[in-house]
């Protein structure tokens, strides 16, 4: 039987590989993050607010040039959409306009 990750003593019987005292101890449960959880967050930090990006694109939605451009402003800890940028209906628009 496994024992816990904190304590050593007791067996683990809560996530986290924690005896039931130690995971509801707040500071220890702190020291051991769960990253294992099924409903833990996943992919790129969404906790923060993110700044909107400097300019909107004019890839539309699906094409490489607009999976290059979200790529892009992921790394840069940017809002993924722009409120301007090219959409289906708009590109459409544009294209018989123009």
């Amino acid at each position: 039987m496994r024992r816990c990750r904190h304590c050593g003593k007791n067996p683990v019987t809560r996530p986290r590989g924690l005896c039931w005292t130690c995971y509801y101890t707040a500071e220890v449960r702190t020291l051991y993050p769960s990253t294992t959880s099924r409903f833990g967050r996943r992919g790129i930090d969404h906790a923060g607010r993110r700044r909107p990006p400097p300019a909107p694109t004019q890839a539309l939605p699906g094409t490489a040039q607009k999976i290059a451009v979200l790529r892009e402003r992921a790394s840069l800890g940017l809002e993924l959409s722009h409120p301007d940028d090219a959409t289906l209906q708009r590109g459409r628009a544009r294209r018989k306009v123009g």
